[in-house]
């Protein structure tokens, strides 16, 4: 069992009306709250020492009583592709991977929100490890918040350890401190959240959140789709298709063109030999997302130990690619990053 490493409560992750309400009842005015905010989501401090338009009577009191809730990463691998891994140990002890993937025009951070998974697909290393605890909204923002990188950040991706939809109250209050005016100020579009698309947090999170949003589909066949993922057998990709239909944003305005997406929906394809690769799944693909506004990532398989799934050739890939694209689904191949130091697609773990 790990031990705490949390002493006090931390304010990384709470709202402006939180923290004015710890400001108010340290005996301090409101205004502190606003102080606050800024230092922690505009100047990212590591020290209420900081802060220096608080007053000293301000510092000691947040300092006797409260942590920020930052924590440096405690080791980091580094891809010959560029790709980082970083290292995190929680405010309760335990561990989680966060990936840092630059690019010419863009730097997106691949963040965790369990330790380990519940969902136990057939083709990810996380699944493999098990679930130990979901993360606090501190624990998952520290993740940016430390990051070496952090003011290189474009664009962050829930698809890290863990089913996003499995801790939503976490990552939701996570995405507004990234998203309010308050917080980071960024725009939800440069957020993305990938799920299995569990039902008790589908609607919720299309209903709360403007993030992009992305399903792990990996096979277009209910049945077929059971055997990678168990997930499917609760709340079925079909049940996750018919709600994505009822939401008109997640499709251009059919009226008015100019109009611009208010999200930006994806669905997630592993492509495996003999498994999901023929042009009849292709077809079937294209049937199912039928009249949704969305892209298809085509992923490579990065081999797990103990499995008979494989993947496929470049040659396989941009055939299927190429059938979607052309009739109606755009689809790409998403390029493997950071396969050296198992940071790819499914292999994080931090089991050991």
């Amino acid at each position: 069992m790990t031990e705490s490493l949390e002493k006090k409560p931390v304010l990384l992750g709470l709202t402006l009306e939180e923290l004015k309400e710890i400001a108010i009842d340290l005996g301090l005015p409101a205004f502190v709250g606003k102080q606050l905010a800024g230092w922690i989501y505009g100047h990212k401090v590591n020290g209420f020492e900081q802060m220096t338009n608080l007053s000293k009577t301000a510092r000691e009191r947040l300092a006797a009583n409260y942590e920020i809730g930052s924590r440096a990463p405690v080791d980091a691998q580094y891809s010959k592709d560029g790709t980082i891994k970083y290292l995190y140990q929680t405010a309760k002890g335990d561990y989680i991977e966060t990936v840092y993937i630059p690019t010419p025009d863009r730097a997106t951070l691949c963040v965790s929100c369990q330790v380990g998974c519940k969902m136990h697909c057939a083709f990810c290393m996380t699944g493999r490890q098990g679930w130990t605890a979901s993360l606090s909204a501190a624990d998952i923002l520290n993740q940016i918040y430390s990051l070496p990188e952090r003011e290189k950040l474009t664009n962050i991706v829930f698809m890290g350890q863990g089913e996003p939809f499995d801790n939503l109250d976490n990552v939701l209050r996570a995405t507004t401190a990234l998203t309010a005016e308050w917080g980071y100020a960024w725009s939800p579009k440069r957020i993305t959240v990938s799920s299995v698309g569990l039902a008790k947090g589908l609607v919720r999170f299309l209903e709360e959140s403007q993030c992009n949003l992305a399903i792990s589909l990996h096979h277009p066949i209910p049945s077929e789709r059971l055997k990678l993922m168990p997930a499917e057998q609760a709340f079925g990709i079909t049940d996750v298709i018919n709600v994505l239909h009822q939401y008109d944003f997640c499709r251009k305005d059919p009226v008015r063109r100019d109009v611009p997406k208010q999200r930006r929906l994806s669905f997630e394809y592993i492509v495996f030999d003999g498994i999901n690769d023929s042009k009849e799944h292709a077809q079937a693909v294209v049937e199912l997302l039928r009249g949704l506004d969305c892209r298809m990532n085509l992923i490579r398989f990065h081999d797990i130990p103990d499995t008979s799934l494989r993947g496929v050739n470049d040659e396989r890939m941009i055939k299927f690619r190429d059938y979607l694209t052309n009739h109606g689904v755009f689809a790409t191949i998403r390029s493997s990053r950071g396969q050296d130091i198992f940071a790819a697609c499914g292999l994080l773990t931090t089991k050991n």
